[in-house]
């Protein structure tokens, strides 16, 4: 469980001194462990404070665009399932400079590619963005995370409640 001690430190790093989070679960419930990413946003409700604001997407993050902007967060997250040739559930935190980069078709599974989609947000709000993008088993049709996605929504869910819900903020 290296990868979630390194994930720990990328986000923590990366969310220093927040204002307000916003943080965007994007997936596809009939595409097995697509659906990470909210199951993720899903946990965290009624958990959070109000300077967090939680978004289930499915795969169209873009129309909440609007929401986002006038929540004016100092810091986007977007999680999502992403081949990266990781190990099942193995997750990655990648800064959106970064992944804006070569990888970003590794990650962009959906209609907009999320890089307009974070190009935008980034010069209407000159939020922090990043994105948390854990690797899928299966994608195939179907309900239900595989077992290597339910531990990792459980693990990530706890990592990000300690880091967004601290009073220290990610320090």
């Amino acid at each position: 469980m290296m990868y979630m001690k390194d994930v720990r430190e990328s986000l923590q790093k990366w969310a220093k001194d927040p204002r307000r989070f916003a943080v965007v679960g994007v997936g596809n419930e009939l595409r097995r462990d697509d659906f990470i990413g909210i199951r993720i946003v899903q946990g965290l409700r009624n958990k959070v404070p109000e300077s967090v604001m939680l978004i289930e997407s499915d795969t169209i993050p873009e129309s909440h665009l609007e929401s986002i902007i006038e929540f004016n967060p100092s810091h986007i997250l977007l999680i999502d399932a992403g081949i990266l040739g990781l190990k099942p559930g193995e997750s990655k935190f990648i800064e959106s400079s970064k992944a804006l980069g070569p990888i970003r078709a590794a990650i962009s599974t959906h209609v907009l590619p999320l890089r307009i989609f974070c190009e935008h947000l980034k010069k209407v709000t000159s939020a922090k963005i990043g994105f948390l993008i854990i690797q899928p088993a299966r994608t195939d049709f179907g309900i239900g995370l595989s077992e290597d996605a339910k531990r990792a929504a459980s693990d990530l869910e706890v990592i990000l409640l300690e880091i967004i819900s601290s009073p220290t903020k990610g320090s």
